[in-house]
């Protein structure tokens, strides 16, 4: 990383500890205009930051990733967010040609077989349409919350995405989960029921389970697998 972007991801930094959430948003929505961009998968933390895109009327595109394998209920928050906020969700979808490879060589169910086929599923069904999804912006907003797995507690709110060429901001990183319900039921914001069941982190219908008590967060993605290697591949942190 140059001397230049080490500078500017520490005056950004800077800005962004003196500005509450909206106001740093319109601040990079002035600097990198038309480049700033958010993606959500419709969880708490994601309508949070949708709300706060929507109710100040922000220049930022919304997309989300459609694998093919989401919740009815994904579904049905997808429809409550357009209507409530009169906003377009970009959807961008697997690569059909890898799709149909994949299932037709390993089966529809590969995914639990080996943590190989697993990121292999969500290399096709995530990492490679976003990489699609990103491209041409500068500024990539996620809703990644450090109590959500262990190797986030030491994120910065601002990192650069050497994989994707740009800068990753992660506004309620240290947002408690108390914070998120709050701000929720504050502001009406639409949201998944199926957090109100148990589902914390909430990905394909195969792959997640809600969580029992006394469990960690992340014990409802891939349960069947260690621990250590939970993640998709959506987020590299350098």
């Amino acid at each position: 990383m140059s001397s230049t972007l080490v500078n500017h991801l520490a005056e950004l930094a800077y800005q962004s500890d003196r500005l509450n959430t909206g106001d740093f948003l319109a601040l990079l929505t002035r600097q990198f205009a038309g480049k700033v961009t958010f993606s959500t998968s419709f969880s708490y933390e994601d309508q949070v930051i949708t709300h706060e895109i929507a109710s100040r009327q922000l220049p930022v595109t919304i997309f989300t990733l459609d694998t093919g394998r989401l919740f009815p209920e994904t579904y049905s928050v997808w429809n409550n967010t357009r209507e409530k906020y009169n906003t377009h969700v970009q959807a961008y979808y697997p690569d059909y040609r890898l799709l149909e490879e994949f299932i037709s060589e390993k089966g529809p169910s590969a995914f639990y077989e080996s943590v190989e086929n697993r990121k292999q599923c969500c290399y096709i069904r995530k990492v490679e349409p976003l990489k699609r999804a990103l491209q041409g912006y500068s500024i990539w907003i996620t809703g990644l919350r450090a109590e959500h797995s262990p190797d986030r507690k030491s994120l910065a709110q601002l990192e650069w995405d050497e994989s994707n060429q740009l800068i990753k901001y992660h506004p309620l990183l240290h947002w408690t989960n108390d914070d998120v319900k709050q701000y929720i039921n504050k502001h009406n914001v639409p949201y998944n029921i199926l957090h109100d069941r148990g589902f914390v982190s909430i990905g394909c219908a195969p792959c997640t389970r809600a969580v029992k008590p006394g469990e960690d967060f992340r014990a409802g993605r891939w349960w069947w697998e260690d621990a250590a290697k939970k993640e998709c591949g959506l987020h590299v942190h350098s």
